[in-house]
């Protein structure tokens, strides 16, 4: 092992007291070169009194300061993003390319959070009554938690943190074990772009560290991205303790080709929607839907465009699709491939057995694709996150609708057509969060929101954008008379208040 890593509590590292640790491995090696400190319960109240204790200062300071901050670290994070994408490319195993595309889509909430004085404007009515003013005003919520996943450790976390400590809240991040590293460098860089100790905190672990965080009383909201069963358990518990909840589930998105598409088109997308960062994203397409008679002609285009994807590890060049995170991920993506044809599939590409010369170790699997997959069969079924595209046949834009809303997820799903009308009934008709026409990953932009629906989320917010600040703050409505010194009194009323 060459580094531990710990944890980042009031404004500095903080080693970790508990004497528990897990491995961090390098995915395309299999080797071990990091452990990772897993904190107790003591060390979670440690990270939420260092943020309680920041939270009157922060909370009130000015906008212009908290902006000026965020200019600072959005400056640094752009400097660092070539490092940042190294440390992601090491411990989740991304090639370098995709992890400067998360860095840059974090960088993209931080310029939305640089902005907040335009979403944290309020509203007054003046004169609703005889010398009487209504305004509205948005308060931050104290003390805020984020758990985030192993697949963006850079970008999941800065669509929360930029956020919330830009609304005047403190922040308490628990990243995903598997892949740490970058959650520590992203607390020096907002050390250097100046922000007061105790603002921003990590804490490193496991189950221990996220329930103390969702049952502790200083917590005000949580944030997670994640799997479904985990996003109910966040939204349940937490919610059992008082606390704001925004809970992302997991997603098994559908791309509907119609028969007018150009399937050349088509293919291109969903073999870069299946297969980019080896299926480890919550908005990959993992089922195609092909409408009438062009299943065929549309299966083979995709077999012949993954056939030639370069698998590697992710720190060469050459690379276009690198190992998955841990080697039991690897072993159970493989057998959704191993058990396809026993559950009515074909097997049009197997990659359950692929290697790499020279990273024998590593924790591979190949590009698969499966063919006239039953709606039963568990690669249908399950979210798999792992490079395995489905394909299921529709004889009719109805069938496939009705497939696709038949789905328990509705995180996201695309549609590839040239027919303007048929898009549009689409997009009024799916029953899913965010909606491609033409476009195989629909991940909207920073000042539009992120989420789906049914149980790829809980709770009523989704993330950034305008649901962000919404999150992270509460409404006030303020009433104010101030009589003219020359008014009457005007005497005791016991009635409801009139406006007049």
């Amino acid at each position: 092992m060459t580094k531990t890593v710990s944890h980042w509590i009031g404004g500095k590292p903080v080693e970790g007291t508990s004497g528990s640790y897990g491995p961090v491995t390098d995915p395309a090696t299999g080797e071990v070169t990091t452990r990772v400190s897993f904190a107790d319960a003591s060390e979670v109240d440690a990270a939420v009194a260092a943020a309680k204790a920041a939270y009157p200062d922060w909370g009130g300071s000015s906008l212009a300061q908290r902006t000026g901050i965020l200019f600072a670290f959005r400056a640094l994070v752009h400097a660092h993003r070539d490092e940042l994408a190294r440390l992601i490319t090491a411990e989740h195993g991304k090639v370098h390319a995709d992890a400067l595309g998360e860095v840059a889509r974090g960088l993209e909430i931080i310029d939305l959070a640089c902005g907040i004085p335009n979403q944290l404007k309020g509203e007054l009515s003046t004169q609703v009554s005889q010398r009487v003013d209504v305004a509205t005003i948005r308060q931050p919520l104290g003390v805020v938690a984020g758990i985030t996943p192993f697949n963006f450790p850079a970008m999941v976390p800065m669509w929360m943190f930029p956020i919330a400590i830009a609304c005047g809240n403190t922040f308490v991040l628990k990243p995903s074990e598997k892949d740490p590293s970058a959650s520590l460098r992203l607390a020096e860089l907002l050390a250097e772009a100046g922000l007061p100790d105790g603002v921003f905190n990590v804490v490193q672990g496991d189950k221990v560290a996220v329930d103390r965080l969702l049952e502790h009383p200083d917590v005000a909201a949580v944030s997670f991205v994640g799997s479904t069963p985990i996003a109910r358990h966040i939204h349940r518990t937490a919610s059992a303790h008082g606390k704001r909840v925004q809970a992302l589930g997991g997603a098994k998105n559908h791309m509907l080709v119609l028969p007018d598409a150009d399937l050349d088109a088509a293919a291109d997308a969903a073999v870069s929607a299946a297969y980019g960062s080896a299926g480890e994203r919550c908005m990959a397409v993992s089922a195609v839907v092909a409408v009438g008679a062009i299943g065929d002609e549309l299966v083979a285009r995709i077999r012949e465009r993954a056939e030639k994807i370069v698998i590697g590890p992710g720190s060469d060049p050459a690379s276009q699709m690198g190992p998955l995170i841990t080697a039991a991920h690897r072993d159970k993506v493989a057998s959704y491939v191993s058990g396809a044809a026993a559950q009515g599939c074909d097997v049009v590409l197997d990659g359950s057995g692929h290697t790499v010369e020279g990273y024998e170790n590593g924790h591979w699997v190949g590009v698969s694709l499966l063919d006239r997959v039953p709606v039963t069969a568990d690669a249908y079924r399950d979210e798999i996150f792992g490079p395995v595209l489905s394909v299921v046949r529709a004889d009719t834009y109805e069938e496939g609708l009705a497939l696709i809303n038949a789905s328990p997820y509705g995180n996201g799903v695309a549609i590839f057509t040239r027919d303007g009308g048929a898009a549009r009934r689409f997009q009024m008709e799916v029953e899913v969060g965010m909606v491609g026409v033409n476009v195989p990953i629909p991940v909207p932009v920073g000042y539009h929101s992120f989420g789906g629906w049914k149980d790829s989320l809980f709770g009523d917010h989704h993330v950034y954008g305008n649901d962000g600040a919404r999150f992270y703050t509460r409404g006030k409505a303020i009433t104010s008379r101030w009589p003219d010194p020359a008014d009457a009194p005007s005497g005791v009323d016991l009635g409801f208040p009139k406006n007049h």
